[in-house]
């Protein structure tokens, strides 16, 4: 099938098989390999994207569902020489370790932050309208669905809450 997507800001063009996970065709047919493969389950977020504004983990998701969608992988958020700022605050914050959940981390806690932004709460928010604070428990919360196998959490928490800070 020909579907045609707008990823990190340019329209693409692609011929998928209908049962291609929209994962598999950033990865193989864009060649955008930011994205990773973790469990396949949608439980470790290491595939996470930004969909429309919206965090997804694209491993869960079929390519074709998503016609003229925009797309931002962590290739369109930044690119090394010219880190976004919570890029460089992970890289400051020793938020990476090993690496393989970073991408996933990045696009969940840039999207995270523009949720906070606009005011949507979570499952820890104590005023459900309004302006949200950004505490540790509100980042670990919203960022729950990503997990780190170095278990770098403090790091990452830091990073998000220095970035979401200066906000």
């Amino acid at each position: 099938m020909q579907i045609q997507l707008k990823v990190n800001g340019e329209p693409r063009s692609l011929d998928v098989d209908p049962r291609t996970t929209l994962l598999d065709a950033l990865r193989n047919h864009l060649d955008l390999t930011g994205s990773k493969k973790g469990c396949d389950h949608g439980q470790c977020g290491a595939c996470t994207i930004i969909l429309n504004g919206r965090r997804i983990n694209s491993c869960l998701s079929l390519a074709v569902m998503h016609e003229g969608d925009e797309i931002t992988t962590v290739e369109g958020i930044g690119q090394p020489g010219a880190l976004s700022p919570l890029q460089d605050a992970f890289v400051r914050h020793d938020g990476y370790q090993c690496g393989f959940c970073t991408p996933g981390q990045i696009c969940s806690a840039t999207a995270m932050l523009d949720e906070v932004k606009a005011g949507w709460p979570s499952n820890v928010s104590e005023d459900l309208e309004g302006t949200q604070s950004l505490t540790n428990d509100e980042i670990s919360e919203r960022m729950s669905g990503n997990l780190c196998r170095c278990a770098a959490y403090a790091n990452i928490v830091d990073a998000i809450a220095e970035v979401g800070g200066k906000e």
